[in-house]
C-alpha cells in the first residue's frame, strides 16, 4: 500500500514539475510570431504599400510580423518562387517575361489587383512640346509625338557630361522594365545619337526630372504612374507603335497599361491562410497613391509615418479590406500612434 502511494506521489510530483517548467519556459511555437516577408524593390509607391500592409497585418491579425527583402525586382521574384520571400505588393507583372509560366506552374499565385491601369515609358515635360507662356518657355519640339521622333533631336536633349550626344534617362538597374527600355533605345537607333543613362535609384531619377523642370530645360527619360512626380509635374508619355505581344519584349512597340497586382509565392496560402482574404480585398488606385506620395514628398516624412496620416484621413478603407473585429484592432493601434 505504501509503495503504491509513494509511486502515485512521485508521478504527481513529476507532472507538477513538468507543468512548472512549462510555465517558466513557454513553447517557442506559442510565443514566436510568424514572419511574413514582402519584396522591397525600392520604389516609393511599393514602399508605401509595404508599410501600409505591414501596419495592418501586425495590428489587425494575431501572431505575425512583417519584414522586407530589399533588392532588385528580378532577384526578389526568384526568391518568391524559391519560397524565401512571401509576397510582392505592387507587382508589375507585364514586365515579367516568365509570369504566365510561373502562374501555370503555381510557383506564383495572383491574389488581387492593387491599381487597375498604370502607365510607364519615356516621358518629356509638356513644355518641351507645347511651351509654357506663364514661364516664358517657347516650344522646343512642337512635332514631338513618338519615341521614334527622338532620333532627330539628340542635340536638344544634350548629355551634360558628353555634349556631342544626347541623354536619355533609363530605368533603375535591376528593374525588369530596364531591359525592355534599353532594347527600345536600340530598336529605334537612339543609340546612334544618345547615351542611355542609368541612375542608381528612383530618387535620383526623379530629382533629375524635377531639376530640369524647375529650370525649364529639356529632359527625356523613364517614368511611370502613379508617382509623386507625375502627379506634381505636367509631363507627357511619348507615343509608340501599337502594342503587340510579339514585339513588346524587343522594345518595338508601346508598353501597355497594366494592372499592378499583389502576387505571392506558391507556398504562401499554406503559410498564412488567414491573410489571403485581406490581400484579395486590398486595393488603392492611382489617385489615392499619388496623394500619399505627394504628402511623402512635401513633408519628407518616412513611409511608415505617411501610412499613419493616410489611414487617419482615409479610415473607410479599413472597412473595405477587413472584418469589423480586425478593423477595430487596427483603429485601436492607430489611435495610439
Amino acid at each position: 500500500m505504501f509503495e503504491k502511494t509513494t509511486r502515485a506521489l512521485c508521478v504527481f510530483l513529476l507532472a507538477l514539475a513538468a507543468l512548472g517548467m512549462t510555465c517558466f519556459f513557454p513553447s517557442n511555437s506559442a510565443a514566436a510570431p510568424q514572419t511574413i516577408i514582402f519584396t522591397n524593390n525600392q520604389w516609393d509607391s511599393q514602399m508605401f504599400h509595404n508599410e501600409l500592409a505591414k501596419f495592418i497585418v501586425e495590428n489587425g491579425f494575431e501572431g505575425y510580423k512583417v519584414e522586407f527583402s530589399t533588392g532588385s525586382s528580378t532577384l526578389n521574384w526568384q526568391a518568391m518562387i524559391n519560397g524565401d520571400v512571401d509576397l510582392d505588393i505592387e507587382s508589375w507583372t507585364d514586365n515579367v517575361a516568365t509570369y504566365e509560366a510561373d502562374v501555370a506552374r503555381k510557383d506564383i499565385i495572383p491574389l488581387g489587383v492593387l491599381v487597375p491601369d498604370s502607365a510607364q515609358g519615356f516621358y518629356v515635360p509638356r513644355y518641351v512640346i507645347e511651351g509654357d507662356p506663364e514661364r516664358g518657355i517657347k516650344p522646343l519640339i512642337p512635332d514631338l509625338k513618338n519615341v521614334a521622333d527622338l532620333v532627330k533631336y539628340s542635340d536638344v536633349f544634350k548629355d551634360p557630361e558628353d555634349p556631342e550626344r544626347g541623354r536619355i534617362y533609363g530605368a533603375i538597374p535591376g528593374w525588369m522594365i530596364d531591359e525592355i527600355l534599353f532594347k527600345k533605345y536600340e530598336y529605334y537607333k537612339l543609340n546612334e545619337g544618345y547615351n542611355y543613362f542609368r541612375v542608381g535609384s528612383e530618387a535620383v531619377l526623379f530629382a533629375s526630372l524635377a531639376s530640369a523642370y524647375n529650370l525649364g530645360e529639356p529632359w527625356v527619360g523613364y517614368c511611370y504612374e502613379p508617382t509623386w512626380i507625375t502627379g506634381k509635374l505636367d509631363v507627357v508619355l511619348l507615343g509608340d507603335a501599337p502594342y503587340d505581344p510579339e514585339l513588346y519584349r524587343n522594345g518595338a512597340c508601346e508598353i501597355p497599361k497594366q494592372a499592378l497586382r499583389i502576387v505571392c509565392g506558391g507556398h504562401f496560402p499554406e503559410k498564412a491562410p488567414e491573410l489571403l482574404d485581406f490581400f484579395k480585398k486590398y486595393k488603392t488606385g492611382s489617385a489615392l497613391v499619388a496623394e500619399a506620395l505627394a504628402h511623402l514628398e512635401e513633408t519628407k516624412e518616412s513611409h511608415a509615418r505617411t501610412v499613419l496620416w493616410f489611414l487617419k484621413k482615409h479610415d473607410a478603407v479599413l472597412d473595405d479590406w477587413l472584418t469589423p473585429e480586425q478593423a477595430k484592432k487596427v483603429r485601436d493601434a492607430l489611435s495610439k500612434s
